[in-house]
């Protein structure tokens, strides 16, 4: 069984994977200034990583099934850093966007191909363990990414940061190449006699079924929710009468260590409620957060990104819960493809369509399209994730 390293390595993926994926978030007002730049454009810094690991993931799923696990993950960390490096020498936004794009592709590698390794190499009883160490790794990667960009690039400039977080990111890759087990490798399985679906006959089957299409609604709801408000908020808070700094605004993100507390319960809650109404639950706590956004108080606004980021946490664990009810079991890898497929492409859309908005009223014109889309969301869950009834039997008289 992999000991400590490896388990420290499997954290480290995490960390690594999310570190540089919303880094330019705290950024955006910074860059819309020095780019010279809308804000629809700075915001396609986030959107171009998102779109990246939309179109990629269903790409490094069918690889994972083909190459060495620990090879796939450790040449995706790669090409991960050296796109953040050459990020730093962009001389135009369309540049950074570029190199922000390629490094959202090899992302998948990573985070499609770890839980599979995770899976083959520890013991079914230390699975969620090791698994809850990834999670952890995520959520770590995502706020030390956003906070050290916006410090670094607050007391030195933006190119520090890709710089700083292109650096800790090969030493990352370094740790996991050293760190990480070959793995075992995969026993020879005949073929079985039935011929299993195809790949289009998979699609077929999931774009029939009402549950997991609303769940793929839902997984876009989830990421766009979160990558809106937080993406758009910053032009809110660095304007008056808030003015907040970029070290400031990358502050904000502390909120996302509650995620660590709140994953881990939310698990626990939603087995007792069960998955329609935790994901309403979840849902309605992220619309009065983003509507406590429009306080003019920011102890209160914080309150908001608390409770947002609270409901996503729980929302998401709902959703991938009922990812895996919903899907038959020889399509569950493929269903959950395209959840995330469709999860990253909420979060790429987040990046652009509030602009629209925030033309015609700033950010209190974002909060309505925002909290709209989440009422949407929570009517296809309503109605979507509802479980049919069992069919009847006929009793007849012999």
């Amino acid at each position: 069984m992999p000991g400590r390293y490896a388990a420290a390595a499997v954290t480290l993926c995490g960390v690594c994977a999310f570190l540089e994926l919303y880094c330019t978030q705290p950024l955006l007002p910074m860059l819309t200034h020095l780019f010279h730049a809308s804000k629809t454009g700075a915001a396609m810094t986030v959107s171009a990583a998102t779109l990246g690991v939309a179109l990629s993931a269903p790409i490094f799923g069918a690889l994972t099934e083909k190459l060495a696990r620990k090879r796939v993950i450790v040449i995706s960390l790669l090409g991960v850093s050296i796109p953040t490096l050459l990020a730093a020498t962009s001389a135009t936004l369309a540049q950074l966007i570029f190199w922000r794009f390629l490094q959202g592709i090899m992302v998948p590698g990573v985070i499609a191909v770890v839980v599979t390794y995770i899976g083959e190499e520890w013991p079914p009883d230390r699975v969620p363990l090791i698994m809850s160490f990834y999670v952890s790794g995520t959520a770590l990667g995502g706020f030390l990414g956003r906070i050290s960009a916006g410090a670094l690039a607050d007391r030195y400039n933006w190119r520090v940061s890709f710089v700083v977080l292109g650096a800790a990111s090969m030493a990352g890759a370094a740790a996991v190449a050293a760190w990480l087990p070959h793995g075992r490798k995969r026993p020879f399985s005949p073929q079985p006699a039935v011929r299993p679906p195809t790949f289009p006959e998979q699609v077929r089957a999931m774009f029939g079924n009402r549950r997991l299409v609303a769940t793929f609604a839902v997984g876009f709801n989830v990421l766009f929710s979160l990558v809106g408000v937080f993406t758009w908020i910053t032009f809110h808070l660095s304007a008056p009468p808030f003015s907040l700094s970029t070290t400031a605004l990358s502050s904000l993100f502390f909120v996302y260590l509650i995620g660590l507390v709140v994953t881990p319960l939310a698990g626990y809650l939603i087995t007792r409620v069960g998955l329609r109404a935790g994901i309403a639950g979840a849902i309605c706590c992220s619309m009065a957060g983003v509507l406590l956004t429009l306080a003019p108080s920011l102890p209160v606004v914080i309150l908001g990104l608390t409770m947002l980021s609270s409901g996503v946490f729980i929302a998401q664990t709902a959703s991938q819960s009922h990812l895996r009810v919903a899907a038959s079991p020889g399509a569950r890898v493929t269903a959950a493809g395209f959840y995330i497929t469709c999860y990253y492409l909420g979060g790429t859309a987040a990046g652009v369509l509030p602009g629209a908005f925030w033309a015609i009223g700033k950010w209190t014109a974002c909060v309505l399209f925002i909290v709209g889309m989440q009422a949407l969301a929570l009517l296809v869950a309503l109605i979507g994730w509802r479980i049919p009834p069992a069919p009847k039997h006929r009793i007849t008289n012999p």
